[in-house]
């Protein structure tokens, strides 16, 4: 990680605000790192800084980071992510119904999650990903993702500022707890992924239609339509006269 510090040692408010945008959009940088660092900085206790930074900026920079990187990674989601699946989802054992079912679940507890999500280890970093492709409503998404960013940025920055010098040591625990959330989800989806493997394979979910079916049905298609060319017209009823 030296050389995380030693760009946001060099660039100060520039490096905070990037490494918080590429964070929040899919690309897991420990945040710990960025916001404690940036915390610790603004003390004025981390030797090595280029620039003296103020806490209250450093904060409103980070926010500010967080919210642009959450938005790319919904407007993603939201514009792309049906496509992809549609396209690719086989490969991870996901289809269009899915997201349907992904969507509903969102609009009856999508504000909680997108909320405290903020706050997970490595949740934090996709959380915005699946929000667009639920398509999660773009006002209640920004107002729930900037109240969790906002307490997640402000609790690490101060630590960090608290902490001085020190703030490696202290923000090293979240680091831990991130590990052990990673194996967390690790675990769940390896169970999921073989629940679904074994119920995909059971009922046959998502199994596109054969080569093999379509001959069968134009076969039949072609016998159904013999069957009306010769077919005969009844005959007309005894004793009639033509033109009555």
């Amino acid at each position: 990680m030296s050389h995380l510090n030693n760009f946001l040692l060099s660039y100060g408010y520039l490096a905070i605000f990037f490494l918080t945008v590429l964070e929040a959009a899919c690309i897991p940088i420990p945040s710990e790192i960025t916001l404690g660092l940036g915390g610790a900085m603004a003390s004025g206790a981390v030797s090595g800084s280029k620039h003296h930074l103020d806490l209250g900026l450093v904060i409103a920079v980070a926010i500010a980071g967080e919210m642009v990187g959450s938005l790319i990674a919904y407007t993603v989601g939201r514009t792309g992510g049906r496509t992809i699946v549609d396209r690719y989802g086989r490969y991870i054992l996901l289809t269009h119904k899915d997201l349907d079912r992904a969507e509903a679940w969102f609009a009856k507890r999508g504000e909680p999650v997108v909320l405290f999500g903020r706050v997970v280890p490595i949740v934090r970093c996709f959380i915005s990903l699946a929000a667009g492709l639920a398509e999660m409503q773009i006002t209640k998404f920004v107002v729930y993702s900037l109240i969790g960013i906002s307490v997640w940025v402000s609790v690490l920055c101060s630590i960090g500022y608290a902490a001085g010098s020190s703030w490696e040591s202290i923000t090293k625990g979240f680091g831990y707890a991130g590990y052990v959330a990673a194996a967390g989800i690790v675990v769940v989806l390896v169970l999921w992924a073989v629940h679904r493997y074994r119920h995909i394979k059971e009922h046959g979910v998502g199994r596109p239609a054969s080569a093999a079916d379509a001959p069968s049905t134009a076969a039949g298609d072609q016998l159904a339509a013999a069957g009306s060319e010769g077919s005969e017209p009844e005959p007309e009823a005894a004793g009639a006269e033509p033109g009555t």
